[in-house]
């Protein structure tokens, strides 16, 4: 079977699966319009999701497609732009007293809940009081937070023990969503149905949910943003199938997908749809880093020269190259450039890739080879939510051998990856994804703190790394309100960090958005497609 034809009978049998089970009205034409509630035209914008989410609304539950579902009906207090610029959302006004310590927020007036009811404060602050309790980044975000407060029906003021000088940046729908208070109680909130029929204030209702197909939400008429949003229905269609989804694009049966949802690999042929596009803005507050890390309770790598010699041996460049076929860049820090300029250190490489010194500092660590040619054995689990974490398992592999270390690839379930590296700890080293998220202190203290080690605790300190220096910079850079005195906090940790390889930061992943240029709109903020798409647009075929 020649290459074009195995293509052609790959993507017949991705649609054959695309197809089975899919509801009647999922098989009308993606680029038909339909009539909205106000009489004018909309259009019917379908984008792909995987993997299903857990639940609609995200104020427990931090998985990427949970926060692109929950976003669209519940908003925040504030968005970002593409510089994490905040601009208001259901906040219109917004102050810091001087010490850091008293936030307070003027409200939109004359916003409704999906059921009618008015929006007010009081909704505001039952929602970040249930953040602090519930969402899993929660308990560090709003660490300093003593008292939430409704000063009158339009006025929220926070209270603060130290200054959390990243708080503002933390106010977004994905991250800290606004629920009705009316409907909901904190002690049963997780378990609360409307997690699965979500009401809010957002541009879209909820109005479907089929588990295992697709989720379909309907424009709200009474929006507070008068005349958006400019679709009528908005599908999330559930696909699994990597293949299925570069088949449905192609195809037109899906208009938008994030995160990367078709193969790296085919994003450069593109080109021969001229319908279609691709985007890298609306990530700027999820900056990611595909990162090696080690389990420091093994006793192998307990020794920092078997820590410098596989960073010797691997090849970032290559890494890029072949695992992500480009979309990446190269970086030794775990702070992210792009996102935080000002606070990544830009420092020389102390492990660039020199095979022979890998070499050496393995014999000089006592571990040398034997007469198969091999120091010792170990095994690499590879992050199942990124094909390319995958691949980079897979290349580490290879440039490994050439070091005399044997490396089996263990590939795992998104919930068995869990358990074995982080509840069971029952791993060598993984291949994970570090997102900075929104600030540093948030995305990477749960990495490097020495406190935040939790076996119950996914995506926490995996290497349960323990360095007193690196405990104390990361805790001052937590409060401190100068941005000088902060960003020298944070470049002092990376320069530890750098030095010490705990784990090994190797690219900061580019993720694509790919889209029918028909769709306009859906990146105008820092959080792309998981942010609210009120402003979204869909052209008639």
């Amino acid at each position: 079977m020649t290459r074009t034809s195995r293509r052609r009978f790959l993507q017949q049998a991705s649609h054959a699966t695309l197809m089975a089970g899919v509801p009647a009205w999922a098989l009308t034409d993606a680029h038909a319009t339909v009539a909205a509630s106000d009489g004018s035209a909309k259009g019917t914008l379908t984008a792909v999701l995987n993997p299903e989410p857990p639940t609609l609304v995200c104020f427990s539950n931090t998985a990427g497609t949970t926060v692109t579902v929950s976003s669209k009906v519940l908003e925040g207090l504030l968005e970002y732009d593409h510089d994490l610029t905040p601009r208001p959302q259901l906040a219109t006004v917004w102050k810091v007293s001087p010490d850091g310590l008293e936030y307070t927020f003027t409200l939109r007036k004359g916003v409704k809940w999906h059921d009618g009811k008015p929006f007010v404060a009081a909704d505001a602050a039952f929602s970040i009081l249930l953040a602090k309790r519930y969402h899993p980044r929660g308990s560090a975000t709003f660490s300093q937070l003593t008292a939430a407060d409704a000063l009158d029906a339009n006025t929220l003021r926070l209270k603060l023990a130290k200054p959390a000088p990243y708080l503002l940046l933390a106010l977004s729908a994905g991250e800290t969503p606004i629920l009705p208070s009316h409907r909901y109680h904190a002690d049963g909130a997780v378990q609360n149905p409307l997690n699965a029929t979500p009401i809010g204030t957002g541009p879209f209702r909820f109005k479907q949910w089929e588990r295992g197909s697709h989720i379909v939400y309907e424009r709200n008429a009474d929006y507070w943003q008068k005349g958006k949003p400019q679709v009528d229905t908005l599908v999330f269609r559930i696909v699994p199938d990597i293949a299925a989804r570069l088949n449905g694009f192609q195809n037109k049966t899906f208009d938008i997908g994030d995160s990367s949802p078709i193969p790296l690999s085919e994003v450069s042929n593109l080109g021969q749809y001229p319908f279609l596009g691709t985007s890298t803005a609306g990530y700027e507050d999820n900056a990611n880093i595909a990162m090696l890390e080690f389990n420091l309770e093994r006793e192998v790598f307990q020794k920092a020269e078997v820590r410098q010699a596989i960073a010797h041996a691997i090849s970032r460049e290559q890494v890029k190259n072949i695992a992500f076929y480009g979309y990446a860049s190269v970086t030794i820090s775990p702070v992210s450039k792009t996102s935080f300029p000002r606070l990544h250190l830009d420092a020389k490489d102390p492990y660039p890739y020199d095979i022979d010194k890998a070499n050496k500092l393995l014999d000089a660590a006592g571990y040398r080879r034997n007469g198969s040619g091999h120091r010792f054995e170990v095994t690499l689990h590879a992050n199942p939510f990124n094909e390319g974490y995958k691949r980079t398992a897979h290349y580490i592999r290879s440039a490994l051998a050439r070091a005399g270390i044997n490396v089996t690839v263990r590939e795992q379930d998104p919930g068995s990856y869990i358990r074995s590296v982080y509840t069971d700890r029952e791993f060598d080293f993984t291949v994970s994804g570090v997102s900075t998220m929104f600030d540093p202190t948030v995305g990477l203290q749960r990495i490097f703190w020495s406190k935040s080690f939790n076996r119950q605790v996914p995506w926490s300190n995996a290497n349960k790394y323990q360095n007193p220096e690196v405990d104390q910079l990361l805790e001052a850079a937590a409060s401190e309100p100068d941005p000088a005195k902060r960003a020298e906090f944070f470049k002092r940790f990376q320069a530890i960090v750098i030095k010490d390889v705990p784990s090994i930061a190797l690219v900061q992943v580019q993720n694509v958005t790919v889209y029918n240029k028909r769709v306009d709109g859906f990146n105008r903020t820092a959080s792309g497609l998981r942010g609210n798409l009120a402003d979204v647009t869909v052209t008639p075929a």
